[in-house]
């Protein structure tokens, strides 16, 4: 077979149904999003709403960095009747689903003038279904095919998401404008229209689980329904409580991006062991099993372990550090652009519009990689390019601000960064257990934020110690520890 033959066969892959249903899922995944962030903020500052408020909304964003905390509870909970109809994973995300539609049709009708409260409840409500979501696409795109379709599910996946969020963002803001939201006077109706629109196309997502079978793997359910309901009322309290430690934290202000780590890093483990109280006073007093708290909250983090024993260690390390150099160079690159001399029209074509094409075909190019050549190799070759992008980002400072440049260096970032998360998504999701799938990559993505969110806070100090020539070649080296890693685990990972 020829080397262009070879390729054609590669790409025959993305004509696989069950690509081509993670591109629509995607797309349901990514719509919600921005609808409780940027295109609400708008709203709201139409409607008058001071700054202080509208960033106080922004708390409905703590369900997709939590999300961990009641995955546990979806992988061994059946919903009544649904789960026998649908299945155990599509019925979970059916219900996400629908719930999203719901709380969407009734934010159409709200007007945050007067009902400003009501609001915040919808849209927190909105952000904990929208979690759940991703969390059970996840879910239904890993059990759903066998791990050499992985690659491409997720860069049609990532795709899909990235369209949803142009729809939900450029898109709805065409339509609130259309509807007459720019007009001199307040038009609450514009926005409840373009919200109304917003939750028809949210149905997209809906047909595709009906017609999407359901996983044929086997998995272990808690079907005792009393056990159920005890968890259920435990886990109620626990997440009540760990909410009200975590928001109700006296605030203190800190300059230092470190303390602010710490300070942050603290309040989620006074959080977190407010839960684990919680959970142990309930057995203590008999009121939930012992082993229901275990097999449910324990069992997914011991089958970790016992799968990739010595090991493990370093996957979570590879976990926790793989996206440390985009993250941290991401926070600034923006500021960047800017103190270069590039105008906001440059920035806003090229890094929106020819970074999300490049973005896109980085996706698919991975997907098209992985199927040829082990999921390793591409994961060794993402985090080499992630790396060496930065370096370029370096010379940029070096040269006169054109337009040419500029492009050059953000698809060669962007398409990397697609590639890249590809390979790291497949690898994700080769880590997890059919019983745990959902606990499991859960926890991976929250790993894999925080750590790279905690040392992005120095960013802005590193540029004022550093310069930025010196700063993204700082960040390039900080993919060196995961590049070394990843060969150095090379026969155990790929064993594993």
């Amino acid at each position: 077979m020829s080397v262009l033959n070879s390729w054609k066969v590669s790409l025959l892959i993305y004509k696989d149904i069950r690509v081509v249903r993670l591109l629509i899922l995607g797309f349901s995944s990514g719509l919600p999003i921005l609808l409780i962030f940027s295109t609400l903020s708008l709203w709201l500052k139409s409607a008058g709403i001071d700054r202080s408020t509208i960033t106080l909304f922004s708390w409905a964003g703590l369900a997709y960095s939590f999300k961990f905390l009641w995955a546990p509870v979806i992988d061994k909970i059946p919903i009544p009747i649904l789960s026998d109809k649908l299945g155990h994973r599509k019925s979970w995300l059916m219900l996400s689903q629908l719930l999203l539609i719901t709380l969407l049709i009734i934010l159409g009708f709200i007007d945050p003038k007067h009902n400003l409260i009501l609001m915040a409840i919808i849209i927190v409500c909105i952000g904990f279904c929208s979690a759940t979501q991703d969390a059970m696409v996840d879910t239904y795109r890993i059990e759903s095919a066998p791990q050499e379709l992985q690659s491409a599910m997720s860069g049609t996946y990532i795709v899909g998401y990235r369209l949803g969020m142009i729809v939900a963002g450029a898109g709805s803001l065409f339509l609130a404008s259309f509807f007459g939201a720019e007009e001199q006077f307040y038009n609450v109706s514009a926005w409840q229209k373009t919200y109304i629109i917003m939750a028809i196309l949210q149905t997209i997502g809906v047909l595709c689980t009906l017609v999407s079978p359901e996983p044929s793997s086997q998995r272990i359910l808690l079907n005792n329904s009393k056990d159920r309901l005890k968890l259920v009322n435990v886990f109620l309290i626990s997440i009540l409580t760990f909410i009200l430690i975590y928001t109700l934290f006296p605030m203190m202000q800190f300059e230092d991006p470190l303390t602010k780590g710490v300070f942050t890093t603290l309040k989620l483990l006074l959080a977190l062991s407010g839960m684990i109280i919680i959970f142990m006073f309930s057995v203590r007093i008999n009121y939930v099993h012992n082993y229901v708290i275990l097999s449910t909250f324990w069992d997914p983090i011991k089958s970790f372990i016992q799968k990739y024993g010595s090991i493990a260690v370093a996957i979570l390390v590879i976990i926790g550090l793989y996206r440390v150099a985009d993250i941290v160079m991401g926070v600034v690159a923006n500021l960047f652009y800017s103190d270069m001399g590039y105008t906001l029209n440059q920035i806003a074509t090229v890094s929106k519009f020819w970074g999300l094409i490049a973005t896109i075909l980085g996706g698919l190019i991975g997907g098209v990689l992985a199927s040829r050549y082990n999921n390793y190799s591409i994961l060794l070759l993402g985090a080499i390019l992630a790396a060496a992008t930065n370096i370029l980002f370096a010379f940029l400072t070096i040269l006169e601000p054109k337009v040419i440049y500029l492009m050059i260096i953000i698809v060669a970032d962007n398409l990397s960064a697609g590639i890249a998360s590809v390979a790291f998504v497949a690898f994700l999701s080769s880590l997890t257990h059919v019983n745990f799938t959902t606990s499991q990559y859960a926890l991976f993505t929250s790993l894999m934020l925080f750590l790279p969110k905690i040392i992005g806070g120095y960013s802005g100090a590193m540029v004022d110690g550093l310069g930025y020539f010196n700063f993204f070649f700082l960040t390039a080296a900080m993919g060196f520890p995961v590049i070394l890693l990843i060969v150095a685990l090379k026969n155990k990972m790929y064993r594993s």
